[in-house]
């Protein structure tokens, strides 16, 4: 489906969900609900409970904002996205403060060390999420392709109107890119600035 066609379908659809039409959301729902799953379990870094989580909020944000959609600046799985990422990084700062506020009773260990592997993998996670978003649009952009809707560099060159020479170096540079971040945010946990120009 070409841009324009994209836009007047998701306004239609749009349309008929503000009308109250509830096969209208149905199909939405249906046909977006599994590539924002996977987007938002590969943004949390394979946590599945968070995953959960995340998905069910954004849905209920989109419920609650679908007016604020228009189909012309972004796609409805975009602006799902947009949504995720949002619900995302107040899931963490909600955590990070229930995790600080938490004092154990009596002789219990603090709650970190009660649950070290459970710590480990929110940290883990925390950093995938912190280095996704440090990432130039262009890079977190073909490694969502690549790795979250398991395109092809074929089909991704293909989608962008772009060689398959061109994909594979900016593959390379995101694949890098994001190494390099994430070993910073491991390291010190400062975010550092990336840039997508291939010089």
């Amino acid at each position: 489906m070409n841009a324009s066609d994209r836009v007047e379908h998701e306004r239609a659809m749009r349309a008929a969900v503000l009308a109250g039409d509830e096969a209208a959301w149905r199909a939405w729902y249906d046909a977006t609900y599994d590539a924002l799953y996977r987007y938002v379990q590969w943004r949390c870094g394979g946590r599945r409970d968070w995953a959960d989580e995340i998905v069910q909020e954004t849905w209920m944000a989109a419920v609650r904002r679908v007016r604020r959609f228009d189909p012309a600046r972004a796609s409805f799985a975009a602006w799902l996205r947009g949504i995720a990422i949002n619900v995302l990084r107040n899931h963490l700062r909600r955590r990070r403060t229930f995790v600080r506020h938490v004092r154990p009773l009596g002789d219990a260990p603090a709650v970190e060390e009660t649950n070290g592997r459970a710590t480990e993998l929110e940290e883990r996670s925390r950093r995938i999420m912190r280095t996704l978003d440090a990432l130039p649009e262009p890079y977190e952009t073909v490694l969502r392709a690549k790795y979250v809707d398991r395109q092809t560099v074929a089909q991704i060159a293909a989608a962008g109107e772009e060689t398959v020479k061109a994909v594979e170096s900016r593959l390379g540079r995101a694949r890098r890119a994001f190494r390099e971040v994430y070993e910073k945010f491991e390291t010190n946990g400062k975010p550092t600035e990336v840039s997508d120009d291939p010089s």
